[in-house]
């Protein structure tokens, strides 16, 4: 798999935008996951009050995104591919300085980790597809545009992280809603910290007399 051109085609493209453009981007690539740890914390927030299904995908939305860390660092591990930034002739400087040797480029962790954080947060609330989706792609393109990952690493990254992640969901949200069930009816106190009370319970009624 070689996409050194359009690597050099990007990195190129990347040195005629203007200052502001690439500070953003060198901001972006290095701390944009924050962003998608700052979801996952609001995604469980909101799931306290919500079913055991809601929590259940909450909880599994970083678990999901680790899982899809450890599968891509496997990969690194097997692949050994050295970083654009050191082995593409002719190429401009990076933006940000290029990672040590032995840090390998495929596939690229960054891209695999939002990958799954998209994929993992939109499966626990569908309508953060809409903002999950676009921050993953943007991580994904500014690996590039800094200089430190070919395409095919960022590509194949997206691929991995979103197959994992949804892999790792739907395989243990059975599991996990049936333990949050477990921690909100017959947990001590810290579990039912952790996983909220649910939804509030609906009242019951007998003709003529409302019960709690």
């Amino acid at each position: 798999m070689d996409s050194s051109d359009l690597y050099r085609d990007v990195t190129d493209f990347a040195h005629t935008t203007p200052g502001w453009v690439r500070s953003l981007a060198e901001a972006w690539t290095t701390s944009g996951l924050l962003v998608f740890g700052a979801l996952f914390l609001l995604v469980w927030w909101r799931a306290r009050t919500r079913g055991d299904g809601a929590m259940a995908l909450a909880v599994l939305a970083p678990l999901a995104t680790a899982v899809a860390y450890v599968a891509s660092e496997v990969a690194k591990s097997g692949v050994h591919e050295e970083r654009p930034c050191r082995a593409v002739s002719g190429a401009l400087a990076p933006l940000v300085p290029c990672p040590a040797s032995g840090d390998w480029s495929f596939p690229s962790n960054h891209s695999v980790i939002a990958g799954a954080a998209a994929v993992a947060l939109a499966l626990a609330v569908p309508r953060l597809a809409l903002l999950t989706v676009p921050l993953a792609l943007l991580m994904a393109f500014s690996r590039v545009f800094v200089g430190v990952h070919y395409p095919h690493d960022v590509a194949m990254g997206l691929l991995l992280g979103a197959s994992v992640g949804a892999l790792v969901v739907l395989a243990l949200t059975g599991p996990v809603r049936r333990i949050i069930r477990s921690a909100r009816t017959g947990g001590g106190r810290a579990a039912v910290l952790f996983t909220g009370p649910g939804p509030a319970p609906r009242g019951r009624t007998v003709p003529g007399l409302p019960l709690p």
